[in-house]
């Protein structure tokens, strides 16, 4: 696995740049070292985290709006304060129904994000 080091220990929202991932989909790398990284991710209303797996563990911590989330065969809607935790290489994407942001935390770090 390539070593991509750390982050700086401080990354001030107003300073991360946003990358467009998808239409109404933009992201933030928040945070980083090889075992662990910290994404955040905003959605503009009928946004799409199409569907996907990859093998690192994954928890999203909802900050705000509504989201169809789907884990495997299992769909449910999670709003503000809500988590849920993606086991490695499991099906899962997002439908936003109310614009909001996503904090998501890999391990290890996502190579593919870095690129």
């Amino acid at each position: 696995m390539k070593s991509f080091g750390a982050s700086k220990e401080f990354l001030l929202d107003k300073d991360q740049e946003w990358e467009e991932v998808g239409a109404g989909v933009k992201r933030k790398i928040m945070g980083y070292d090889d075992k662990i990284m910290l994404v955040k991710v905003d959605f503009a209303t009928g946004g799409i985290g199409y569907k996907h797996e990859h093998y690192h563990s994954q928890v999203t911590y909802v900050v705000s709006g509504s989201f169809d989330f789907t884990i495997g065969e299992e769909t449910t809607t999670v709003k503000g304060g809500d988590s849920v935790y993606i086991p490695p290489n499991v099906l899962h994407g997002a439908i936003c129904t109310e614009a909001g942001v996503l904090i998501d935390v890999f391990s290890p770090i996502r190579e593919d994000f870095m690129e």
